[in-house]
């Protein structure tokens, strides 16, 4: 081949050709230069630091001004229009949905209300509104103790540096309305210096000090899920100062924190109708997704309801904390390659055959609370009905367990298989005891179902008086709400914040 100079000799197009080339080619790289600088900046200016606040600082919006992508995605947890086969943030009556919760819950605050969870936007709304937490008015305490508000604000981090965690924990729900007034957000997770992740709940680093672990030592991507666990867990208050405790100190499967409660006789409540001695699952979110094969590939919490995204050069988290299944594309797609309809399936069988047994479990639980309430009336005694009891308490735990966490049976459909399983087989095991006591007490037949096919009708079953309970929770939001609301105002007037 002749070289490059004499073939632009005899053909002097080709070195035109060669010169537009180049030109072209310089012209791109020219774009791409410039486009990654101006990425750069764009990146620069996105994180530089407009505000200066303190570490305690805990309206979100403040934070928000250093960084507004995250803060507008926080906001957006403001949204409650998705909706999938088994619920999603939009606002649900769960009792009215499944009223048998109502008897499973009596004499419990449960049984009075109980919603699908919204977004963390919506938190200090929720909880003033359930009528759990009462009408603490004209000198009424609330049923309810301070430690229920502990993952509801970044108030609470702020709150408990002041005066220490147990002091905090100590009193009723209304002696702090004034203090908790800012929803889940950013000082419940970040360090206000670097934005790195850091725990801000104390109960979260007992529970890792009592199974001989040092939360120090977590890796980014373990705080990921950790910063998650410090409310998306099973927890009790204990003692008389209601202090938060997570019962890990065996474990976290359902026999280590079973065989917990029961070794420090701990009840939440005794019930309406069996009397048995109960206890309430909160959430445990964490010990579930921990059985499961995401947690056991390396996942974490993040990875699927707070994935990456891309804007202005910048790469952050999502922080419209939802369900996986709005946006498949970025959370299940990132790893597996099928259809979005057939990921979308894959999870929906998943929970329609744990959902087939609980609501098993629940059927039976509701009959055993019965048929021990009529063991009850025809004299039984507590001797007599000690095993029996515990059998319900331990059953309906395990359904508890399943049914309070959030996405549990797609997290692990084999783990709450296996306590669910074991949950409907210790619920039979209830039913049979209590029907040889009734046997023995000369009851020969089916003890009789009441009708609970509505809510309004299961709570009438159990004896509570919604429409003075739903009257008193008006008047405590009209007076009580809007004074918490103004002296919130004042205080956080004086907060130092500097311009920069």
């Amino acid at each position: 081949m002749k070289p490059i100079r004499e073939q632009v000799k005899e053909k002097p197009w080709v070195g035109w050709l060669l010169f537009f080339a180049t030109m072209v080619v310089v012209f791109l790289l020219g774009l791409l230069a410039s486009s990654v600088m101006e990425r750069r900046e764009e990146a620069v200016f996105a994180y530089k630091q407009q505000v200066e606040h303190s570490q305690w600082d805990p309206r979100n919006e403040i934070w928000g001004e250093n960084y507004p992508q995250e803060y507008e995605r926080y906001r957006a947890t403001l949204d409650t229009s998705f909706h999938s086969k088994y619920n999603g943030n939009a606002f649900i009556d769960m009792l009215e949905k499944y009223p048998e919760l109502v008897v499973l819950w009596a004499n419990y605050g449960f049984s009075k209300e109980y919603n699908q969870g919204r977004g963390h936007a919506y938190a200090i709304e929720d909880i003033r509104e359930i009528l759990r937490t009462g009408a603490p008015v004209d000198g009424k305490e609330s049923p309810m103790p301070n430690t229920c508000w502990t993952c509801k604000s970044p108030d609470v981090p702020r709150v408990m540096n002041e005066i220490g965690a147990r002091e905090f924990y100590s009193g009723t729900w209304e002696t702090r309305g004034h203090q908790i007034v800012n929803p889940i957000g950013c000082a419940d997770c970040h360090d206000a210096d670097d934005m790195s992740l850091r725990i801000s709940r104390p109960a979260l680093i007992e529970a890792f000090e009592a199974m001989g672990k040092d939360i120090n030592e977590a890796s980014h991507q373990k705080m990921r899920s950790l910063v998650c666990a410090q409310c998306h867990v099973e927890y009790y208050f204990k003692g008389k100062e209601n202090y938060l405790v997570y019962p890990w100190e065996k474990g976290m499967k359902i026999e280590d924190v079973l065989a917990y409660y029961d070794q420090y006789d701990f009840v939440d409540w005794t019930h309406g109708v069996s009397k048995a001695p109960m206890l309430k699952a909160q959430h445990p979110d964490y010990e579930l997704f921990n059985t499961g094969i995401h947690a056991q590939r390396g996942l974490a919490c993040a990875d699927c309801h707070m994935p990456y995204m891309s804007e202005g050069g910048q790469k952050f988290s999502d922080h419209k904390v939802q369900s996986p299944l709005n946006y498949i594309n970025k959370t299940c797609q990132v790893c597996h390659r099928e259809d979005e309809k057939d990921l979308i399936e894959n999870v929906y069988e998943r929970q329609d055959m744990i959902t087939e047994n609980r609501k098993k479990l629940e059927e039976l639980l509701v009959r055993a609370h019965i048929e021990a309430g009529k063991a009850w009336e025809l004299g039984a005694t507590e001797k007599e009905m000690h095993d029996a009891l515990y059998d319900i308490r331990h059953a309906q735990m395990m359904w508890d367990y399943v049914a309070a966490s959030h996405g549990a049976s797609f997290h692990s459909p084999i783990e709450c298989g296996r306590i669910l399983g074991k949950g409907i087989n210790t619920a039979q095991e209830a039913r049979i005891k209590l029907s040889r006591i009734l046997m023995q007490k000369g009851f020969d037949g089916k003890v009789p179902y009441p009708d609970i096919s509505t809510k309004a009708k299961a709570q009438e079953f159990i004896g509570l008086d919604m429409e003075k309970l739903n009257a008193d929770k008006e008047k405590f939001m009209k007076e009580v709400v809007p004074q918490w609301i103004e002296k919130a105002k004042k205080r956080e007037a004086t907060y130092k914040t500097t311009n920069l």
